[in-house]
């Protein structure tokens, strides 16, 4: 992965760009149009639910879903919107996470158009995840291994909770932004 960022910086590997400080500008692939496993694409078009995130967003989410084929079939699914998890303090502010979560959300919008792309707020998403597991019994490492899955189902079902209380569609919408042809 290579991202550019707001003061012209450009870095590549995941563990670089996570680390950086500053505002990511445009998010990109090394080689350019890696191929995608079509076992991959098969089982997106016949998923009922897809959930990705929270997570190493730069490691396990975001190259995955910047390959053309895993978000040209995603934009071809019946998916009615697709919810990111946004990293916010305790506050409501955004620090440097939110704002890579900003850029990947705007360049996943865009790849996935027309399905909405709509940004969540997860503050006490994996606290109420950790207390759900350790209710089931689960421990130490099991526990650790899949509290980010937990979490990401925490994310969903607040949304669609928020949904079905209010009316109103949950979370940010993220607008789609028109791609360059170097894109």
């Amino acid at each position: 992965m290579v991202a550019e960022f707001m003061d012209g910086r450009v870095l590549s590997g995941e563990t670089s760009i996570a680390k950086a400080g500053g505002t990511i500008a445009r998010l990109g692939l090394l080689p350019e149009r890696p191929r995608c496993s079509t076992r991959v694409t098969d089982a997106l078009r016949r998923a009922d639910v897809i959930v990705a995130g929270p997570g190493s967003l730069y490691t396990s989410i975001l190259p995955n879903l910047l390959v053309d084929g895993i978000a040209a079939t995603m934009s071809g699914v019946d998916a009615v919107r697709i919810y990111v998890g946004l990293p916010r303090s305790m506050s409501g502010g955004e620090g440097p996470a939110a704002g890579k979560v900003r850029a990947f959300a705007r360049e996943l919008a865009a790849r996935v158009a027309p399905v909405p792309v709509r940004l969540c707020d997860e503050r006490l998403s994996t606290v109420t995840a950790e207390g759900q597991l350790r209710g089931q019994g689960r421990k130490g490492r099991k526990r650790r291994a899949v509290v980010d899955q937990a979490a990401a189902v925490v994310i969903l079902q607040g949304a669609l909770e928020r949904e079905r209380h209010t009316g109103a569609l949950a979370g940010e919408l993220v607008p789609p932004e028109a791609r360059t042809s170097e894109d």
